[in-house]
C-alpha cells in the first residue's frame, strides 16, 4: 500500500506539520505536527527530531505511513531569505522584489542605483540566503547590472545569485562570477520591456538555488530518518513558493473535470508575518501600467513582517489603532508561545487577526479614486483588484483553532463593498478556512499526482460556496 500513500510534511518556523494523502482519492488518512526542532546554539538537536514525532504519530493512525514516500517543503531556520540587487527603484527592484516574494522568500533588502562598498556592507549585514541581480530592459541599459556583478565578483560575493536582467548583459555577468567562483544561475529577465513583468524563469531559477544551496546550508540537520533520507533529500521547495502552488491549482484547476474556484485569495495569520497570495486572472482593459510602472501578475504574494499574532502583535494594533489591545499584544510578544486559555483570550486573538486580515489585504490590493484629467472625470486604478474574487481562504493556527466564530470575526469583516479609502477588497467572495492545511500538501503533490492534489484542494473550493 505505501506506493499508493505520500506523507506530505511543512517543516515550519514555529510547528512542523505532516499530513499523509492516499493517491488514488487524495484523501487525507491522517495528520499530526510537533514543534519545529532547531539545533541550539550548541548544535544539539535536529530538524529531523520533530519530524520524527510526526511520522510516528501519522504511523500510529495508519500503518502504511512507515513505509511512505516523503515530500517536504521549508521555511524552518529563517525560511528563504533573499537581497533584491535592481538598476531603478521604481522598475527594475521593484519588479525583482515581487518576484521574490512570489518565489517563496522574505525580502531582507532591496538595493538599486548601483552597488558601491556602503551598500555591499548593508548587504553583507543582510544576511541573505540568495541574491538576486536584476537591471535593464533587454537591450536597454547594461552598465549597472554589470558593474553590480563587477563589484560582487571582486568581493567575492560566497553567493548563490540568480542573475534576471538585461540578457545582453549575461554572457558579461557570468564570465565575472565564473571568475570569481561565486555560485549563480543565469535567468530570464524579470523586465523585458517596460510595463512587462516575467516572474516565471527567476522562481524557478530561485527555487533552484534554495533546493542546491540553502536547505543544506543552514545546517538544520546532521543525520537521516529511519529510511535513510537527508532532510535535503526530503525538501523540495520553500513552504511559501509550494504553497501558491497550491492557490494556483485551487484558483485555475486541471482540466474541465477538474475545475478551478476562479479568482482566490488566500490570507495566512501567522505568529510573525501575515501571507496573502492571490491568484486573479487579469482585465485585458485594465493590464496597462495605471499609476505604476511595474505590471502587476495574475499571481502575486504579499509577506506584512509587522503583522502577526505573537512576535509581530505590537505593530499589527497600533497599525490598526487598537490601543485597548495593547496590553494584550505586549503579553503576546513576551510569551509568542501563549495559547488561549479562556473565552477572553480566544476573543483577543480573533481581534488581533481580525486587524492583521484586513490590513495584509488592503496592502496586497490596490485602490480606486475619482481624478479629474483632460477626459473629465475617471476612475483612477492602482495594484491589484480583488474586488471580483470568488473564493477567500483563511489559513493559520487562529483561524483553524478559532472555533465557529473565526471566519465571522476574522475574514468576513474584511469583504463587502465600498471601503472607505478606494481599498479594491474582495466584495462578496465564498469564504472558508483550510482546517487540514491542504494547500502546502497539495503544492508538493501537484507536480508528481496533479489529480490526487487537485482532490485535495477541492474540499476548499466545495466548502467555500455560498
Amino acid at each position: 500500500m505505501s506506493a499508493t500513500v505520500t506523507a506530505c510534511v511543512d517543516f515550519g518556523s514555529t510547528f512542523t506539520k505532516a499530513a499523509l494523502v492516499d493517491l488514488r482519492t487524495g484523501e487525507l488518512l491522517a495528520t499530526a505536527s510537533h514543534p519545529t526542532t532547531l539545533p541550539d546554539a550548541a548544535g544539539d538537536g535536529d530538524v529531523l527530531d520533530g519530524y520524527d514525532a510526526c511520522m510516528h504519530a501519522l504511523a500510529e493512525q495508519e500503518p502504511a505511513a512507515a513505509e511512505a514516500d516523503v515530500l517536504a517543503c521549508s521555511s524552518a531556520g529563517g525560511g528563504l531569505r533573499i537581497a533584491v540587487v535592481g538598476n531603478e527603484e521604481l522598475v527594475t527592484a521593484e519588479a525583482g522584489r515581487r518576484v521574490a516574494l512570489s518565489s517563496g522568500g522574505k525580502v531582507v533588502l532591496v538595493l538599486s542605483g548601483g552597488l558601491d562598498d556602503a551598500k555591499l556592507a548593508d548587504l553583507r549585514s543582510s544576511q541573505p540566503d540568495v541574491v538576486l541581480l536584476v537591471g535593464g530592459t533587454d537591450g536597454g541599459n547594461s552598465e549597472v547590472l554589470e558593474g553590480d556583478a563587477d563589484l560582487l565578483s571582486r568581493t567575492p560575493w560566497p553567493g548563490p545569485v540568480v542573475v534576471a536582467g538585461n540578457v545582453e548583459s549575461q554572457a558579461r555577468v557570468s564570465d565575472l562570477l565564473d571568475r570569481s567562483g561565486t555560485p549563480y544561475v543565469l535567468a530570464d529577465n524579470v523586465v523585458p520591456r517596460i510595463g512587462v513583468l516575467a516572474p516565471d524563469s527567476a522562481r524557478a531559477a530561485i527555487r533552484e538555488m534554495f533546493l542546491s544551496h540553502v536547505i543544506g546550508g543552514k545546517h538544520l540537520s546532521s543525520r537521516t530518518d529511519a529510511r535513510g533520507r537527508s532532510f535535503t533529500d526530503l525538501v523540495r521547495g520553500a513552504t511559501p513558493d509550494v504553497v501558491l502552488t497550491g492557490v494556483e491549482l485551487l484558483a485555475r484547476g486541471l482540466d474541465d473535470e477538474h475545475p478551478g474556484a476562479g479568482d482566490v485569495v488566500v490570507v495566512d495569520v501567522g505568529g510573525a508575518t501575515t501571507d496573502v497570495h492571490s491568484v486573479v486572472e487579469l482585465d485585458p482593459e485594465d493590464s496597462g501600467l495605471a499609476r505604476e510602472v511595474v505590471a502587476t501578475t495574475p499571481v502575486t504574494r504579499t509577506v506584512e513582517g509587522d503583522l502577526g499574532m505573537r512576535w509581530s502583535a505590537v505593530s499589527t494594533v497600533e497599525a490598526a489603532g487598537r490601543e485597548d489591545l495593547r496590553a494584550a499584544a505586549v503579553r503576546r510578544r513576551g510569551q509568542p508561545d501563549l495559547l488561549p486559555d479562556s473565552d477572553e483570550e480566544r476573543d483577543t486573538d480573533l481581534e488581533i487577526a481580525a486587524a492583521a486580515v484586513r490590513i495584509a489585504l488592503e496592502r496586497h490590493a490596490g485602490r480606486s479614486k475619482v481624478v479629474v484629467s483632460p477626459e473629465g472625470r475617471v476612475v483612477e486604478r492602482s495594484g491589484k483588484d480583488l474586488r471580483e474574487v470568488d473564493l477567500l481562504v483563511g489559513s493559520g493556527g487562529v483561524l483553524r483553532h478559532g472555533g465557529p466564530d473565526a471566519v465571522r470575526r476574522v475574514l468576513e469583516p474584511a469583504t463587502g463593498d465600498a471601503f472607505e479609502g478606494g481599498w479594491q477588497l474582495p466584495r462578496d467572495p465564498a469564504v472558508v478556512v483550510d482546517h487540514d492545511y491542504v494547500l502546502a500538501a497539495a503544492g508538493l503533490l501537484a507536480a508528481e499526482h496533479p489529480v490526487a492534489a487537485h482532490r485535495l484542494v477541492e474540499r476548499l473550493r466545495t466548502a467555500g460556496r455560498r
